[in-house]
């Protein structure tokens, strides 16, 4: 069944990119009403932004989406990847203002405040977007696939020149709480020889140690050093998730990116969706509920080393 937040879960940080303090509330929704956030801020115009693929907006380093009238919010990527990965359907995301805040870097603090808020089942089975047949964008090296597959399944490959982050690739089947054990708690990470340029062009004002990882050459310079093993490659796929949950809906199906960014997935999604052969809408039975992120996950489940809820 769908499922929605049992009480509303507070956060308040800063934005990476803008360095605005910012303060967001996700509260349960009803039921078939997706994920939207709406701008407490914003009056004189619809404050109400539907996270969907087609609400995307053009936006450097983040997923940003947009309503008709020119409301905006930024870097919504992780926390949409923590509510699917959780297996959230319906949620209204409160905030006052214009970028989700970044926490840690990673979706790690949305998903343990979720988890323990509690979810509660609603009154209407879950529907799946079910992919028929492959579909695929490229840009340059860049690459973006989905093909048919029984659950989600993410395959992602990076490379880049600081031996730090190097080549990396993983795969990883979605199902059963596979993002909370795997990837909830990968951060976001930059190049140092990217960061003055980055901040000259006014982007990652709120960037910092604490909530990116930031390399330079074969050194890795956030205290404390990596959480995982390829966390780089990790917190791709966790992007990923986040822009595929877009889609609306779970995704039966194989999603595949080699240097892809959330442009790149986002025409994928658009590709996709302007292909009716390519993909159905499916209702899923209890008996199928294990084929979904965020199935049988427990507060234990999201506990960092130490046993401390953070």
């Amino acid at each position: 069944m769908q499922t929605t937040l049992r009480s509303p879960v507070q956060f308040a940080g800063v934005g990476l990119h803008s360095g605005t303090k910012v303060h967001m509330t996700v509260h349960p929704s009803a039921v078939d009403s997706g994920i939207t956030f709406w701008r407490s801020d914003i009056s004189g115009a619809d404050a109400r932004v539907p996270a969907r693929w087609d609400a995307v907006a053009p936006s450097r380093l983040c997923t940003q989406i947009e309503n008709a009238e020119g409301v905006a919010v930024s870097t919504i990527e992780h926390v949409m990847a923590a509510l699917a990965g959780c297996g959230v359907h319906n949620a209204l995301v409160e905030i006052d203002g214009p970028e989700v805040p970044i926490l840690d870097g990673s979706a790690a603090p949305f998903v343990r405040a979720f988890i323990a808020a509690g979810l509660t089942r609603q009154a209407a089975p879950v529907r799946a977007l079910r992919i028929l047949k492959p579909v695929e964008v490229r840009e340059g090296a860049a690459q973006a696939r989905l093909e048919p597959a029984e659950t989600l399944e993410i395959d992602f490959a990076i490379e880049f020149p600081d031996l730090a982050i190097g080549s990396q690739s993983l795969t990883l089947n979605m199902a059963n709480g596979t993002f909370v054990h795997e990837l909830m708690d990968s951060r976001t990470f930059c190049r140092r020889a990217d960061v003055e340029a980055m901040q000259a062009a006014g982007l990652a004002l709120g960037g910092s140690y604490e909530n990116a990882v930031v390399v330079d050459g074969d050194r890795v310079l956030s205290p404390g050093g990596l959480r995982r093993e390829r966390e780089a490659v990790r917190h791709k796929m966790l992007d990923a998730m986040g822009d595929l949950a877009l889609a609306g809906a779970p995704i039966l199906g194989r999603y595949s990116g080699n240097r892809a960014g959330h442009a790149l997935t986002n025409r994928l999604l658009r590709a996709l969706f302007a292909d009716a052969t390519a993909w159905q809408w499916e209702p899923l039975s209890n008996a199928r509920a294990h084929a979904l992120p965020g199935a049988g996950v427990t507060l234990a489940d999201c506990m960092p080393e130490g046993g401390l809820l953070v």
